[in-house]
């Protein structure tokens, strides 16, 4: 065993500024990795020793990270790529990468893995690029204790590590290892209940969840209710990791457990439920709330998930806002029904009105997420997303261009037909300076980009958006949006003289 007697030191990378530019410095949320508690507690729930090192949340640069791993000597070190979002995995890969450099720099002989969506989706290359001596193709826990297991003992037999890509030789080809079985029971081995080993104080919400109270962003946390995504839409990557469209669900009453020890324990008021789509199976929605109810205090409550519009049933609206669901972030994605169904989602827009309408009335926030750039945009479909997305006025709005993430049908599509892609993992990012989105059939990716940005300021410098909020949330969230929008952000593909898409198609 290594000194100091650590098995298993899991490590979440920051690299907030190279991935969102200045946004990232107040903004955007720091969230406590899912992943890294997930492996935690099943490690530790398997007798082996644990820590988490979560660089992003104590803000610590690759050399700080090298020094800590070097300083603890685990008998493995785990890189946990996976983000907070499925799309977050890839764009994570830059400090990921690095942090996993100065480990090796500072201490060679370090076993470490990296595991993560990107890693799962490529790990011939992962292996080949990165200064790491194992992939982890899949969820990652089985996997992780197996090898400690195996390094803890007397010639490690790597061949029988489920999920488990490595080399037999330096410098030889890949091995990839029969893939670990899904775990079934979320509750009795995914708990994830491991947050003494997290630094809760230093954990915030996005900005736009605590429109009506921004001192109310900390204390924060994220918790989940299900894995996996019965859907697939082309653009997302997010079953990368399950190789599958599984979907599972928690106990409904050990989710309400959870949320009741966070609030008891360290005060945390505002949640993110970081399902892909909490508001999928209506038993399960319903237990939850009503177990949430019940606690007695869920009006002091603010919470937030993601919904489908094709799932949102209007008899589960105000049972969520009692529950105290503040925030349903919608995935309308485009105003062409054409373009939506090539992305395989098939909603017609009479119900995309109605359903944001309804969740408003029920006292519900809506943040309508868009993509300018699917496969089959023009400037006209793309200005009618952006019409869309102003008729619809949604408390807040993501605006996105089309990504080919990897272990999307996008991406490998993209590898396909040739299509460029970005030239380095921060550019998968929609925020950073390298950022480079698909191009269309009809437009270059400079000029998705372009349209892109300008959509966002045109949303948010919106008068009619601007009163909305004021009315909603008060003369401060309008002033704080204001002030969020006079960022602007560097964009080395829009450097170069390229002419405006967004006014020429208005």
């Amino acid at each position: 065993m290594a000194e100091g007697g650590l098995d298993l030191l899991l490590i979440n990378p920051g690299g907030r500024e190279r991935v969102y530019q200045q946004l990232g410095r107040e903004l955007t949320a720091i969230e406590p990795p899912l992943w890294c508690r997930l492996i935690a507690g099943y490690a530790r729930d398997r007798g082996l020793t644990v820590e988490i090192l979560d660089s992003e949340a104590l803000a610590l640069g690759p050399a700080q990270v090298g020094r800590a791993v070097a300083e603890r000597r685990p008998v493995l070190a785990v890189m946990v790529a996976f983000g907070h979002q499925p799309s977050a995995s890839t764009q994570t890969m830059v400090a990921a990468g690095e942090a996993c450099r100065a480990i090796k720099a500072a201490c060679p002989g370090q076993p470490l893995l990296i595991a993560g969506g990107h890693p799962s989706a490529l790990p011939e290359r992962t292996l080949a690029e990165e200064a790491v001596d194992f992939v982890c193709k899949g969820e990652g826990p089985v996997t992780v204790v197996q090898l400690v297991q195996a390094l803890k003992g007397p010639g490690p037999d790597l061949a029988a590590i489920e999920g488990l890509v490595w080399r037999r030789a330096p410098g030889g080809p890949a091995v990839i290892n029969r893939a670990a079985p899904l775990i079934a029971d979320l509750d009795a081995d995914l708990h994830g209940e491991v947050w003494d080993l997290l630094p809760m104080a230093r954990y915030r919400a996005h900005n736009w969840q605590c429109f009506g109270d921004l001192a109310a962003r900390q204390p924060y946390a994220s918790i989940y209710t299900s894995l996996g995504c019965p859907y697939s839409c082309s653009f997302c990557c997010i079953n990368a990791p399950f190789e599958s469209n599984r979907y599972r669900m928690r106990a409904p009453e050990r989710v309400v457990a959870e949320v009741d020890h966070l609030h008891r324990r360290y005060g945390v008021a505002t949640f993110k439920i970081v399902d892909e789509m909490f508001v999928l199976n209506e038993r399960h929605v319903r237990a939850i709330c009503e177990g949430l109810i019940g606690l007695g205090y869920a009006e002091r409550l603010n919470l937030w998930a993601y919904a489908r519009v094709d799932t949102v049933r209007p008899a589960l609206l105000g049972l969520l806002r009692r529950a105290g669901f503040r925030w349903l972030a919608l995935g309308i994605e485009s105003g062409s029904a054409h373009v939506r169904d090539g992305a395989d989602k098939r909603l017609r827009q009479d119900d995309i009105v109605a359903v944001v309408r309804r969740i408003q009335d029920a006292g519900i926030a809506v943040i309508g997420n868009y993509i300018f750039g699917l496969p089959d945009d023009t400037p006209q479909t793309m200005r009618a997303t952006l019409d869309l997305a102003k008729e619809l006025n949604c408390e807040f709005a993501n605006f996105y261009s089309a990504m080919a993430y990897p272990g999307s049908r996008l991406h490998a599509l993209a590898e396909r037909n040739g299509w460029p892609l970005p030239e380095g993992w921060s550019g998968y990012s929609q925020h950073s300076y390298d950022c480079r989105p698909l191009p269309t059939g009809t437009m270059t990716a400079a000029e998705v980009l372009r349209f892109r940005d300008g959509a966002f300021h045109e949303y948010f410098a919106n008068p009619r958006y601007l009163d909305m909020l004021a009315q909603r949330f008060g003369a401060e969230a309008r002033a704080h949006v204001e002030a969020m929008a006079a960022h602007k952000l560097r964009r080395w593909l829009l450097e170069p003289c390229i002419e405006p898409v967004l006014e020429a198609t208005a």
